[in-house]
Formats: structure tokens, sequence, C-alpha cells
């Protein structure tokens, strides 16, 4: 990423738009800002279409221009000096297939937006970030991931893709179909079209009951950090790396049948005890918006999620990164960051460990390697966070670290483009879809070379 593109601020207003108010809604001539408000993007030229043609003319017409999602990125990776598009006004879709046991929906819907929906139709999707506040695209668009040794991350329930690329024309690839070039499609970083309709593999729904346990001696990790990690469905370690302990290990677990009764737990895991109370995973902040826990069942969308969907994600004002490495080295990279500790923990809420299954996508750092995940949620610090990840991505580099799409990283683009098995495949799947770069912006260019 270039680091001076980040938290930059601009008003200038490109003279390019030469669109009718009917293809170019505006809210507003103001720039916009990502969820967390650390980024300010570069342009407040941004239409609004509400169909399919206005997207299709829009993009026709247009000489650069990024797509824009729930904007829950924390780099530029959707910022454009031109042009951006919004879908949050497009005509709302969805088709629930109970032959193909699928779902479609317009790239811009929130995956907490029809998880009820589908549970209450008797189906569920394999898993969910830990917030449901983002949008299906942009979240498979990044490899944006849950937990679980044996679960993908949510680009692997897509099984059907519509976007329309740079000459304006839709275009349509499915898993079944299109093979090799739908795994290149589906982790697409916006630089191949603009994302209209995503297909959804489903499940039969389940019930999940979720526990925390606190204080996980660290050491209870180095012989058995995949066993932990597979106790339940859906794990997660919280810790601020200090004092050799793991501060929360949070337990999803499938509950047997449709019973709600409370589930009985264990009152100890590897040392670390049970909760007495719902937690959040910052010690100091009110439980209030974390989803139920204390082994009380609950449909999978309302315990796979960290956060409530009508609630404020996470700390608020914060900045992420996230980095992702085979998880038979976790023990020794999660080591390699503790000594780190120091000048990591004034600048750090807080750290998630998650482990994400192989997939077959191209551009997910999961490409046929199961990883595990560490993860840090940064207080609003950029000068300091700036000064540490380069130290942190030093102390991953024995073990071929890549940094998550859509969080911040200062990782040299010629280290990470060695990094990917199939980088010259997907740029000729952009040369295909994008032969002149109308999708590319500055983080594209610098991190795909």
């Amino acid at each position: 990423m270039n680091k001076r593109t980040f938290l930059k601020t601009s008003s200038a207003l490109l003279a390019g738009s030469l669109f009718s108010p009917m293809l170019s809604c505006r809210e507003d001539q103001k720039p916009l800002t990502n969820w967390a408000g650390n980024l300010t993007y570069s342009t407040g030229n941004v239409s609004y279409p509400k169909t399919l043609e206005e997207i299709q003319e829009i993009v026709r017409k247009a000489d650069k221009i990024r797509a824009l999602g729930s904007r829950h990125s924390f780099n530029t990776i959707a910022d454009s000096t031109v042009q951006q598009l919004s879908l949050k006004d497009v005509e709302k879709v969805t088709q629930l297939d109970k032959t193909a046991n699928t779902i479609t929906v317009e790239g811009s819907r929130r995956y907490g937006d029809f998880c009820e929906m589908l549970h209450k139709s008797g189906y569920a999707l394999h898993n969910l970030a830990s917030l449901p506040h983002i949008s299906v695209a942009g979240a498979c668009a990044t490899a944006t991931h849950g937990s679980g040794i044996k679960n993908g991350n949510l680009a692997t329930a897509v099984v059907g893709l519509e976007f329309v690329d740079a000459a304006g024309n839709l275009k349509t690839l499915t898993r079944k179909e299109n093979g090799d070039s739908f795994d290149g499609a589906v982790v697409g970083l916006g630089a191949l079209g603009v994302v209209t309709k995503v297909t959804l593999a489903l499940q039969p729904t389940f019930l999940v009951q979720q526990a925390v346990y606190r204080n996980l001696p660290v050491s209870a990790l180095e012989k058995n950090f995949e066993t932990i990690m597979s106790s339940g469905y859906s794990v997660s370690l919280f810790t601020d790396w200090q004092q050799e302990r793991v501060n929360q290990v949070w337990i999803k677990s499938k509950t047997e049948g449709n019973s709600t009764t409370h589930v009985k737990l264990s009152p100890e895991f590897y040392g670390a005890k049970l909760a007495t109370q719902n937690m959040h995973p910052l010690d100091d902040h009110s439980a209030e918006n974390c989803t139920e826990q204390m082994g009380v069942p609950g449909p999978w969308y309302e315990r796979l999620p960290h956060f409530k969907m009508g609630f404020t994600p996470s700390s608020g004002k914060e900045l992420q990164s996230e980095f992702f490495l085979p998880i038979e080295h976790a023990y020794e990279a999660m080591m390699a960051v503790a000594t780190l500790k120091d000048k990591i923990t004034p600048h750090l809420f807080i750290s998630e460990i998650r482990t994400i299954a192989a997939d077959t996508l191209w551009m997910s750092p999961q490409y046929n390697q199961t990883c595990v995940a560490i993860h840090f949620t940064w207080k609003p610090e950029w000068e300091a966070v700036q000064k540490l990840l380069p130290q942190i991505e030093e102390k991953l580099s024995p073990f071929n670290a890549r940094p998550h799409w859509g969080k911040l990283f200062t990782m040299a683009p010629a280290t990470l483009q060695s990094r990917i098995q199939k980088l010259s495949e997907f740029k000729a799947l952009m040369t295909q879809y994008d032969p002149n770069g109308k999708f590319r912006n500055a983080f594209i260019e610098s991190a795909i070379g």
C-alpha cells in the first residue's frame, strides 16, 4: 500500500462527470469517509444508480471508476481520485432457489439484511464475519472471513457472479460452467468490474451456542493450538499480548437438533475459566452490542458474528490490520509477534486469532493453505501504527505472511506479489475484462503491479 495515500483528504471535484442527474444522483459533493472514519476518499464525484441499466451507462462513460460497498475497508482499495459508484440505492434483489439451495442478492446487500429470512426459510450460510454489517460483494472481493478450521472464507460460498465489465457489458460467471476463471474472479478486488449480483450456496439452518473462557495460558497453545481452535464450529482467541495469557477464548458450537435449552458448559478449558457473564472482546466495554453467550442456543446468524446487527460493531473509532500464514506456524508466529508486545500494547485495543480453511480462489490468502489469521484492532493512532506495521511484517516474514486486502499494511509490493501464486493469471483476467485499467486505482497498481 502507498502509505502517502492513506488518510489523504481531497476537496477537488474533477470535472469529468458528464452524466445527467438521472444517472448520477448524488447525496452531496463532499468526499465520503469509510466506516471507521480513518479515511476520507479522494473524490466527491459519487454516482448512485438505481438500476442495472444505469450502472452500465455510468461505467461505459467513465474513464476511471471504483465501486463502493459498505465502506468497511481501512485502506485505499476502494479509493478513486476521479469517480466512485455506490450501489446502495440499487433495486433490491432476493432470489431463493430451493431446488439449487442457493440465494442470489445484489452485491451491495449486507449479510445482516437477509440472514433472518434465510433461517426462517430453513437455510443458513456456512459462516459469517465478526460483524454482519458488511456488504456481500465487498466481503467476497477481499476474502473477508469468520473462523473455523473447516470453514472457508465468505467468498467460498459464492457459486455465481454477475458484474459489469469496463465496456459496460453484463458478465455472468458460475462455478459450474466457468471453473478456473470463476476461481479467479470471486476475490476480484474490484478490479474486474462492478459486481451487481452474487449467488451463494446454502445449507440447512442450524443453532449455535457460544461460550467465553478467560485467561488461557499461552503455553497451552504450543502443543494444542489446532485442538483448541477445533473445539467448536468457530473459535476466536482475543489477546493484548501481555502476561503470557490469552484474554478470552470465544467458542461457538453447533447444537443438536432444534433445542433452545441452555447448554451446560465446562467450568474450565485448558486452564481458562468460564466467564460468568456476557463479555465484549474488550474487557472494559459493555457486552450489550455483542451476540448472546453463556451457552444459550440461538440461530446461526445471531451467534456466528461477534456483534449484533443493530449495534455499533467493535470499538468504533479504530484502525485494523490482519495477516495470514499457514496454520502449522501459528504458535511460532504468535510468539514472534509477542516479542513486540511492549511496543504494540500502548496502541492496541485487542488482537484476535482465527483460523480459515484452504480454498481454490486465486487471490485469496487461503489459496491452497489452511491459515491462521492474526488480527490487530488499533487505537486511531496512525502515526504510531504506521511505524509498528513494518516491524510486525518483519516478524511474520519467515512464514510468508500475507495481509488482508481491505486492511492496513506497509508490505513492499514486490514482497506481496511474490507470495501470490496465481498473480500472473489474475493479471490476465484483469486485462480480459478491463483492458485499459478503468477499474484500477493507486492501490491496485501498487499491490498487483
